[in-house]
């Protein structure tokens, strides 16, 4: 790992290799590295404030997220802005593992000179998940990236977990036989700032625009009278139809936020992120720490053969924690 001063020029130089070198430092969960990443942060926070669009991309199984934002990334660079893409992967917490395969289903602009994609791995935790990617942002914007799209490839809180850093959330859609708003979560239409209904080609124009329809009956239903009405516009990824169309709509929503809206979303974003950067903190030092290492076999046993229920298993290992 190189150090930071040579990190921090090549990051304000905009190479790809500082930049990729400097998020996978901020990933680390390593003890050194943290702080490293933490200096490295610190030095980039005091840089004058960018100009940046943030946008978080989320959709159901299928949707072809990556296709549209390879799409709408494709586009955004044709017209001079720097675009950087991270995949957030909260979906393999269990093994650590995680599905990279972003770049490859976006190679084309993986291999754009004004692109940045990172496929990132799961951080351990939902906490460890903002951590990283909250960074990694950071990293890009001081590279000069001045568009930012947060594609959350996980389900169910990772969305609220990607919504919390952005400012704008898109949600990706498909028209669907039967009822159309099957397998759409409630909560996802709260979260929602626009919608595409994607794959609107060929045959199945009519049927998206009936689905399109359908959704803004529902989101009318589910947001009342607020302030921002969710737009649900139709889009094919693969034809390059509508995406100019939904990027037309995310400008839309920030001018309705306006630039005081945005700042004080931003604070509270910060804010809520210093409470995850809290959560995450201790949740690698109770891992980490010698004193649960001495018992935890010992509650594991216990517990898995019924001796001692979860409550008091939970006590004994914070126990060891607070003596340590």
């Amino acid at each position: 790992m190189p150090d930071v001063d040579a990190l921090l020029e090549g990051i304000r130089a905009g190479r790809r290799a500082a930049v990729s070198q400097a998020i996978t430092l901020v990933e680390s969960t390593s003890r050194r590295h943290r702080d490293q990443a933490r200096e490295l942060l610190t030095e980039l926070a005091a840089d004058p404030p960018k100009e940046v669009v943030r946008v978080g991309i989320s959709g159901v199984p299928g949707v072809g997220k990556s296709t549209f934002i390879e799409a709408l990334g494709s586009r955004l660079t044709g017209t001079g802005h720097r675009v950087g893409v991270l995949a957030v992967d909260p979906s393999s917490m269990r093994t650590g593992g995680s599905v990279l395969g972003d770049k490859t289903r976006m190679a084309r602009l993986a291999n754009d000179p004004q692109a940045f994609v990172r496929p990132s791995p799961s951080a351990g935790t939902l906490g460890g998940v903002a951590r990283a990617t909250v960074q990694a942002m950071a990293v890009l914007e001081a590279a000069a990236y001045d568009v930012v799209l947060v594609e959350t490839v996980g389900v169910g809180q990772s969305e609220v977990t990607v919504a919390g850093m952005v400012d704008t959330f898109l949600f990706l859609t498909l028209a669907r036989t039967g009822d159309q708003l099957q397998g759409i979560k409630k909560g996802i239409l709260e979260l929602a700032d626009v919608i595409a209904v994607n794959k609107a080609d060929g045959d199945r124009q009519q049927e998206a625009r009936v689905a399109a329809r359908d959704l803004a009956g529902a989101l009318r239903l589910v947001r009342g009278h607020a302030e921002w009405a969710p737009p649900v516009v139709t889009c094919s990824a693969l034809e390059d139809t509508g995406v100019d169309d939904v990027w037309h709509r995310v400008g839309e929503h920030r001018a309705h936020l306006g630039a005081d809206g945005i700042a004080a979303k931003r604070a509270e974003q910060q804010l809520e992120f210093t409470w995850a950067l809290v959560r995450d903190e201790l949740d690698q030092r109770l891992r980490h720490s010698a004193g649960v290492r001495r018992v935890r076999d010992e509650v594991r046993e216990a517990v898995l053969t019924g001796e001692l229920p979860a409550p008091l298993a939970a006590d004994r290992i914070l126990a060891a924690y607070d003596e340590e």
